[in-house]
């Protein structure tokens, strides 16, 4: 090979690199990378806090929670090790919690751990209102479960890292039951990613043709309130089984 072709060659490789690199990142992606994932869980770094995180959850408190159109924080759940865990053998009707303050733009951080069968959600935009029994009914849901666990066949929509009842995960990067998973949660505007454990499982745009046509033809057509609210509390889900969550951090965009 003439020296003036392996030149030629050598140019064309250094520039691919170049633009490789310079390719811009995944906002979500972008976003994921300001959680320092080496600090201990229910702090914030320097960092995070230079970037504009907020600590939802303190590890010892239930301050900023309360129970779904309650004025309080339910004796469903407790604060275990540092977690949000459901007190499966404190009686009563199994209940959500959800944020004091509603989110508009956000990013949402945090980890969570299920036991064998276990079943669960992140749900946002929720609307807080006598008129619903759940948050499931008002906003969409991430979907948290240990679906290889779980007694009967679920459908693709339901299994882990799905937005429950509409899109299910295009990867299924997942841990085992009993391990830490890392959740993360961008909406802005009509936007919506969800990342898990560092891989993004779901990407749709809310009022789209295709978003507009699964939301119309199957769960939620039986409650017409579902998706309506781009602004709204976020909710731990209680099922009756027990998750960990731990490290709740958020971020307004």
């Amino acid at each position: 090979m003439k020296k003036s072709t392996i030149c030629l060659v050598a140019g064309l490789m250094l520039a691919a690199a170049i633009s490789c690199d310079t390719q811009p990142k995944n906002e979500a992606l972008a976003l994921l990378d300001e959680i320092d994932m080496g600090a201990a869980p229910n702090v914030l770094t320097a960092s995070e806090q230079e970037n504009g995180w907020k600590l939802l959850f303190d590890g010892k408190t239930p301050n900023g929670w309360h129970g779904y159109n309650l004025d309080s924080f339910p004796d469903c759940w407790t604060i275990e090790d540092g977690t949000f865990t459901m007190n499966t053998t404190g009686g009563g009707e199994d209940q959500d919690i959800i944020t004091n303050k509603e989110y508009r733009n956000f990013a949402l951080y945090l980890e969570y751990k299920l036991t064998p069968g276990a079943n669960s959600g992140i749900i946002f935009q929720v609307k807080e209102d006598p008129k619903y029994k759940y948050p499931y009914e008002t906003g969409p849901e991430f979907q948290v479960i240990d679906h290889e666990g779980w007694p009967d066949p679920l459908e693709n929509w339901q299994i882990n890292g799905s937005n429950y009842a509409m899109y299910p995960p295009v990867t299924e990067p997942f841990r085992q039951v009993g391990e830490w998973n890392d959740l993360f949660l961008v909406v802005k505007d009509n936007k919506v990613t969800q990342v898990l454990n560092g891989q993004i499982v779901v990407e749709y745009e809310k009022g789209s043709d295709e978003w507009n046509t699964l939301r119309n033809s199957g769960k939620w057509t039986d409650f017409p309130d579902w998706g309506n609210f781009d602004k709204g509390h976020i909710s731990l889900q209680n099922h009756g089984t027990r998750v960990w969550y731990r490290d709740i951090k958020l971020k307004e965009l």
